[in-house]
């Protein structure tokens, strides 16, 4: 608080000059405006005193020169200000009285040496501080310069304390890490150094036994997968002599059953009465259904078995070569199909598997109409489904009786039918044949329940890799 104390003593000794000048002015021109700055100082000396008092307030000595300063120029203005600005008439400069001249003189000059005094006092207290602060500097100084020796010498102690606790075991368990994920999964870790060390050693080896068990578990269930693997790969071997067999042994004796029944009929159909000619067509209807049976199972079980063609598929014309096949039913039932007027995408895939996609699905939608009503069959597509944009979503609806909610997952499964052969032909295999050929193409396929003018097949199918657009397409009637 020095600085602002040496501040204040030079604004009271300024306060105590201005009087001084300002009575001296007033008593030589009688004008009362001399008289502004002599009160102006009187404010400032009694605020400034009052700092200066509150600033050295632990200063005795400092206190004693600014008490003697006070004393003084009130001495001053009651034995020469007051009584010289009495006597000045305003208006009618006065020359005053030799002897109370001197007496204000007088009285200056000891407020001029206490001045002086308290100025020498300020700058060895400021001193007295400064060689202070330096030896306290010096101090701090020595205090740190002996701490950072001790922390050095701490540091190294540690150190070697550290590296003979921590980081030998550390090393030596990361070691164990790096053997063991090498591939040496055998080689047990051995807890060593401190409490938490010794515990991620244990954790870590009991981790690594867990990986031996899995491993020998995996390499048992390997094991396991390779015998299976190997009756799969003999039922497959079998199961291609079945086909092999159903599609000649089986059927040629079924063609001759149909051959020789029909044969029977024509010969000798004039000495057969109606029950008998019933029992010949009951024959051969028999034989063609099962012939028609053993190709549809036949084609069922070489879906996604047997190495089927990879390409391109352009599905406008898969579904152009599908609705050939079905010439003769969709122009005998008056079907009306509505195909996107932008088109079908190309997929990868089997052509003739996509082609016989389509074909059991509008063949189900021309099968099952509703009587006395044309089939209208609707094909939409869009990209993206459930926010994936690498997926085709595809629906095929129609207006024929539909299928009952419950029966929605049902009708995928192989022979599984909804009505009676004498209502409608078939074997029960067309759509388990169609999730067949979805779900090998990566799709997925079922029927939207909430559609309620018929049925609605909803299936996806992956998005060309080579594809980078993303067109809508909507239906069109062709």
């Amino acid at each position: 608080q020095l600085g602002p104390s040496r501040v204040a003593a030079y604004q009271l000794q300024a306060a105590l000059r201005d009087q001084e000048t300002a009575v001296r002015g007033y008593v030589i021109a009688a004008d009362r405006q001399f008289l502004v700055p002599y009160e102006d100082g009187r404010v400032v000396e009694q605020e400034v005193s009052a700092t200066l008092r509150q600033l050295e307030q632990n200063r005795p000595d400092l206190l004693d020169d600014l008490d003697a300063i006070e004393l003084a120029s009130g001495s001053w203005r009651t034995n020469y200000a007051e009584p010289a600005m009495d006597q000045v008439t305003t208006g009618r400069p006065t020359p005053i009285a030799p002897a109370l001249t001197e007496v204000g003189k007088a009285e200056f000059d000891r407020l001029r040496e206490l001045f002086a005094l308290q100025n020498e006092k300020l700058v060895n207290a400021r001193d007295a501080g400064a060689d202070e602060l330096d030896r306290t500097r010096s101090l701090r100084d020595g205090i740190l310069v002996a701490m950072l020796a001790a922390l050095a010498v701490t540091i190294a102690a540690l150190a070697v304390l550290l590296r003979g606790a921590l980081v030998r075991p550390l090393a030596a368990l990361a070691a164990a890490c790096r053997r063991v994920a090498e591939g040496n999964f055998g080689e047990r870790i051995v807890p060593r150094g401190p409490k938490d060390i010794r515990g991620i050693a244990i954790d870590v080896d009991n981790m690594r036994q867990r990986i031996v068990d899995e491993l020998d578990a995996s390499r048992a269930a390997a094991d396991v997968l390779d015998v299976q693997a190997e009756e799969l790969r003999r039922s497959n071997a079998e199961l291609e002599q079945f086909a092999y067999v159903a599609s000649h042994d089986l059927q040629e004796p079924l063609r001759k059953v149909a051959s020789f029944c029909q044969l029977l009929e024509k010969r000798y159909g004039d000495q057969l009465d109606d029950r008998g000619l019933e029992y010949i067509g009951f024959a051969v209807d028999g034989a063609k259904r099962m012939q028609i049976l053993i190709n549809d199972l036949l084609t069922f079980s070489r879906v996604g078995r047997l190495n089927s063609t990879e390409a391109d598929i352009d599905l406008d014309a898969a579904l152009d070569a599908a609705l050939s096949n079905l010439a003769t039913a969709v122009e005998e039932s008056g079907a009306v199909i509505e195909r996107p007027a932008d088109g079908l995408p190309t997929v990868k895939g089997d052509p003739t598997l996509m082609s016989m996609l389509w074909q059991n699905l509008i063949g189900n939608a021309v099968k099952f109409r509703r009587e006395g009503l044309a089939p209208h069959i609707v094909i939409a597509c869009e990209r993206g489904v459930d926010g994936d944009d690498q997926m085709w979503s595809f629906a095929l609806s129609d207006n024929g009786i539909g299928i009952a909610p419950e029966f929605a997952d049902k009708v995928f499964v192989i022979f599984q039918r909804l009505h009676g052969r004498d209502a409608y032909t078939g074997t029960g295999i067309g759509l388990a044949l169609v999730k067949k050929i979805v779900e090998h193409h990566g799709g997925t396929i079922r029927i939207d329940t909430s559609y309620r003018d018929g049925t609605q097949f909803r299936f996806t199918l992956p998005v060309n890799a080579d594809d980078t657009a993303t067109p809508m397409l909507e239906g069109s009637t062709t």
